[in-house]
């Protein structure tokens, strides 16, 4: 019997493991991929994380697991199948849970959920192949890096028209392109972004091919009214098509949004007594590595504020 069960072991999970062996909570962490740190591995350099410009996202990643590693965090591979409550509890008992896995079953008392959220993918050729070298899906993650360069956003929603205005500050071009007529972003900001003199919508269009050397150098696009291919030379390009948490799993143990965000407050608990939840599936406004980082601490704070009041 666990105190806590960690699922997902990125940022916002190791986080968590780290305040919850300085809490001295009889913990373990299950990981489903056979390396931890979440959607950073695949981040050539994280340059906004304080304290350590520049770093590679695999290097930090590493940094955050031989951290957890260091205190004892006891960590098993595993793809978890279910969760299933055993017992309610009680106003002094804590409830129990069962987290089933491809590797055995285990019961905990409580529970954070850490379990991220991924990007939908063009699948394309030379996608997975240049993620991290010119392939991005985070333009306030990775902007920077292309400062008075050329880039191109996918998509036509509001986040990729965010994304498209966001890289005109310091791009010297950026194309916009979508696959219809018309853009489904918010008026007032089709408004700002058909303002700007240095982005380009292409429109009727989409990606069929990204292209490069030791990173990406070309585009292949498709016109979908005239099935005509052209060239299109960027230094990047921005997959803005949908980001989806990894909760599906959850939905019916606990309340989440429209989108599949689990609802919770700065404090990670959920509907579900005893679960709690922390980083890119939370309900939020902003997921980044500080904030999965900062949800992981929060989360276990109200983990040991749970098991207190039901030890009274």
């Amino acid at each position: 019997m666990y105190d806590l069960i960690i699922i997902g072991s990125g940022p916002a999970g190791l986080s968590a493991a780290v305040y919850a062996k300085r809490a001295g909570l009889n913990m373990l962490i299950i990981e489903k991929n056979p390396v931890s740190g979440g959607q950073i591995i695949d981040t050539y350099e994280v340059d906004n994380y304080l304290g350590i410009p520049g770093v590679n996202g695999f290097d930090l990643a590493m940094k955050f697991r031989e951290h957890a590693d260091k205190l004892g965090a006891e960590f098993v591979d595993a793809t978890v199948t279910g969760v299933t409550c055993i017992s309610k509890g009680s106003d002094t008992e804590a409830p129990v849970y069962k987290v089933a896995t491809d590797n055995g079953e285990f019961e905990t008392h409580t529970i954070i959920l850490a379990t991220g959220a991924h990007h939908s993918k063009l699948q394309i050729p030379g996608e997975e192949e240049f993620i991290g070298k010119g392939v991005s899906y985070c333009a306030t993650c990775d902007g920077a890096f292309y400062r008075g360069k050329v880039t191109a956003v996918n998509g036509g929603g509001d986040v990729a028209v965010e994304d498209a205005i966001f890289l005109s500050r310091f791009c010297s071009k950026v194309y916009l392109i979508h696959r219809r007529d018309e853009l489904r972003a918010t008026k007032i900001l089709q408004d700002e972004l058909f303002g700007l003199e240095n982005v380009e919508v292409i429109w009727d269009s989409v990606l069929k091919e990204i292209e490069g050397d030791d990173k990406v150098n070309n585009l292949k696009v498709e016109n979908v009214k005239t099935k005509e291919i052209s060239d299109l030379n960027v230094d990047g390009i921005f997959v803005a098509i949908g980001i989806h948490p990894s909760t599906d799993l959850f939905a019916d143990i606990v309340e989440c949004d429209e989108k599949g965000y689990v609802i919770a407050g700065e404090d990670g608990a959920t509907s579900a007594p005893g679960i709690f939840v922390a980083g890119d599936s939370r309900a939020k406004r902003l997921r980044q590595i500080v904030t999965a980082v900062a949800d992981g601490a929060n989360a276990v704070t109200s983990v040991q504020d749970f098991m207190v009041g039901k030890a009274k």
